[in-house]
């Protein structure tokens, strides 16, 4: 008689753990809520357009609400990743945050993004928990990762920043003047690389003007 095999449910993978899986559903759901908005799409369709069950649907996300923050989430992680590996890479002051502003104003700006930031807007004031999942508090960590990176080239002394925090708010708003709200109400289309760049380098020196000392 073979013994029983009890390492074998350790190796079989926990439902709704299968990153896989879990990404087919969320590249489905990304599909689906582009095309059709987050009001219109249901579990049904995002489950046909991801390529399983209903019930598998639901063994990953507790519902549509989750199932969208969760593809927000994981966006706005790459996008973040990309924009802090420029923000760090070796250079100038000045050329590290001309490098994040390009990154990170090129891709909040962009098509997709900008369609994912009206889909939350309209249904923040029904759904304020998703909304501030996406921008409240920490949650733009955008601003996270330029405070922290600000505030170490402060004890540097390459710059004198008493408040980190409103200081990469203050930059990341001057990035964006002009674009971001525009581009959100639909007043102008997506901006090329030159008209990023104008306002980025605008942002940047504006930003040293007031920020690094003289000496630094």
């Amino acid at each position: 008689m073979h013994e029983a095999n009890t390492d074998a449910p350790s190796r079989r993978r926990v439902a709704g753990q299968d990153p896989a899986k879990r990404a087919q559903i969320l590249e489905g759901a990304k599909r689906c809520f582009l095309q059709m908005g987050f009001e219109a799409a249901s579990m049904s369709e995002i489950s046909t357009e991801s390529g399983v069950s209903k019930g598998t649907l639901y063994v990953y996300f507790k519902d549509k609400a989750d199932l969208f923050a969760a593809l927000v989430d994981r966006e706005k992680s790459a996008i973040m990743g990309t924009a802090q590996r420029e923000l760090e890479r070796p250079g100038a002051i000045r050329e590290c945050l001309h490098r994040f502003g390009m990154t990170l104003m090129t891709s909040i700006n962009s098509d997709y993004v900008i369609k994912a930031q009206r889909m939350v807007l309209a249904v923040a004031d029904r759904m304020p928990e998703l909304a501030q999942r996406f921008y409240g508090g920490q949650a733009f960590i955008g601003n996270v990762i330029l405070r922290d990176w600000l505030a170490a080239r402060d004890k540097e002394g390459k710059l004198g920043i008493p408040d980190p925090a409103f200081a990469a708010q203050q930059f990341l708003e001057l990035a964006g003047a002009t674009i971001y709200k525009q581009r959100l109400f639909a007043n102008i289309g997506e901006p090329d690389a030159a008209h990023v760049a104008r306002v980025v380098t605008a942002a940047v020196d504006m930003f040293l003007s007031y920020y690094q000392p003289a000496d630094a």
